[in-house]
């Protein structure tokens, strides 16, 4: 097996970052009370409100609000408080900010690096603001920070309308948003920030405002800039007819034969498909290093397209499901995450520019050589090498200005790198070989000439360690003024995540 030697560039991920977040995650903490009176004071704050409460251990509420899909992403708190309005939120965030105390903010819980958000201060779970509301005059949904796409994909169901969200099962609609969204209905509309219509943000001083497009800083910096600026309660999101859809899952063997055909269907597809409501996710899998191909296809339409997936559906080795149903339904045929449930799991990725046959050749070796090196690591490990060929005018789809892309002049696919295991001893040895399988694959790109040194990487999918220069480019100049502007006091450099 050929391997590219990595890239050296300061855009790179920095593994000595890598390794000093996860040491700090790994830590154990025996002594808390440096913020019990933290949560004390809330408690207290809270005492009267009917939509709030704290929880400490072991009440399951406690465990809920800190557990996370990633069980390598999860920490214990002192104590964990709900939320159940914006006012709630703003007074939290005032006791924290004077008491300069560690905290997290979960939405759904998605979140695979360690610290994101998970604390061993007070945890923050958004589970309280649970409401979809549909508002038809307006042609708007209202969607609760502390939902998952399930819930409110469950909720669309039947009324004719849907929103730009996450394409699989368990992603929280509050991160996914915030970092920018890549969508089953990109092609059409693009990333779900280009479909938010307002934002309910608790600021670090603990006020409330309704950002709009009219408040020009705040809207550029909520579009794809994280919890930088405050706690975002509710998203109000364009809505769009929606009625039954067409989608399709094929498991193939990865044979070399196969290979070859899966390679040869991707390429076509990406060259030839115009149509926007055609969707494809090719990915290439090893667990417990036993490799496959899944390719997931999707058409906004009641009927199966002519010609645009028959390559994909006439090599059928293993498994192959169709259907045409209803939005809802067609999210249930989907692998989801479940196999890696509970499992220790780190995303990466590499932005490239289109998928040529040598790159595609590159993300084949780097799966079969890291899905046998996973294994002898951990028993039940397992990665995944996803491909995205969205549509090249992914971006055009709004001329306003937001924290990512920092440059919408050209398409750039989001690569998704993903890596699982089960043992807490090897944190750090995966992310080691996730760095470095990252850097390989964006070598390989710039070496077939894809200028690709600069771009910015997806914050969804970065690894920890990411430079926020490489998620934000010449845009982090301006996201700092702002920060510097509406958070003086650092409040929120207090929560983890991409800090700028």
């Amino acid at each position: 097996m050929v391997r590219v030697t990595p890239f050296v560039s300061a855009a790179l991920l920095s593994l000595a970052a890598i390794e000093v977040v996860i040491a700090k995650s790994q830590k154990h903490f025996k002594d808390l009370s440096g913020f019990q009176d933290t949560c004390t004071q809330i408690a207290e704050a809270i005492r009267f409100s009917n939509d709030s409460a704290l929880y400490y251990s072991p009440s399951s509420q406690y465990h809920l609000d800190n557990a996370h899909w990633s069980e390598s992403s999860t920490a214990q708190s002192a104590c964990s408080v709900e939320p159940g309005t914006p006012q709630d939120v703003g007074k939290i965030l005032r006791i924290i900010g004077v008491t300069r105390t560690p905290f997290a903010v979960k939405g759904g819980g998605h979140a695979t690096n360690p610290g994101f958000s998970s604390t061993i201060g007070v945890q923050i779970s958004m589970t309280r603001f649970n409401k979809v509301i549909v508002k038809r005059e307006a042609s708007t949904v209202e969607v609760g920070a502390g939902l998952t796409w399930d819930d409110v994909y469950q909720a669309l169901d039947g009324t004719g309308l849907n929103v730009v969200g996450g394409r699989v099962s368990g992603v929280g609609v509050a991160g996914f948003t915030l970092g920018g969204g890549y969508s089953w209905k990109t092609n059409q509309y693009g990333l779900t920030i280009d479909n938010v219509e307002s934002y309910e943000l608790v600021l670090p001083d603990g006020t409330i405002q309704i950002v709009t497009s009219q408040n020009e800083d705040l809207w550029f910096g909520l579009r794809g800039g994280f919890n930088n600026f405050g706690i975002v309660t509710k998203f109000v999101l364009k809505a769009h007819p929606q009625g039954d859809v067409w989608g399709g899952l094929v498991i193939i063997s990865s044979s070399s034969r196969h290979v070859h055909k899966v390679k040869a269907a991707i390429l076509k597809f990406q060259q030839e498909v115009t149509d926007p409501k055609a969707m494809l996710l090719p990915t290439y899998n090893s667990v417990r290093n036993i490799p496959s191909i899944e390719v997931l296809m999707f058409y906004d339409g009641p009927e199966k397209p002519a010609g645009i997936f028959d390559d994909f559906l006439t090599m059928v080795e293993i498994r192959v499901i169709e259907t045409s149903a209803s939005f809802l339904e067609f999210l249930k045929i989907l692998p989801s995450s479940d196999p890696f449930a509970g499992k220790r799991a780190y995303f990466s990725t590499v932005s490239v520019l289109q998928y040529s046959a040598p790159l595609l050749d590159v993300l084949a070796n780097e799966t079969l050589f890291w899905g046998k090196k996973l294994s002898k690591l951990d028993s039940r490990g397992a990665v995944s090498y996803d491909m995205e060929p969205f549509d090249p005018g992914l971006f055009n789809h709004s001329n306003i200005p937001s924290a990512y892309p920092p440059d919408r002049s050209r398409a750039l696919f989001p690569t998704n790198i993903y890596f699982a295991w089960s043992s807490p001893s090897k944190d750090a040895d995966v992310a080691t070989a996730l760095w470095q399988s990252t850097n390989t694959i964006r070598a390989a790109a710039i070496a077939q000439g894809q200028n690709i040194d600069d771009v910015a990487v997806y914050g969804n999918y970065a690894l920890i360690g990411t430079p926020v220069e490489s998620l934000y480019g010449a845009n982090l100049p301006r996201l700092r003024s702002i920060q510097n502007r509406v958070d003086p006091h650092k409040v929120m450099a207090l929560a983890g995540g991409f800090k700028f």
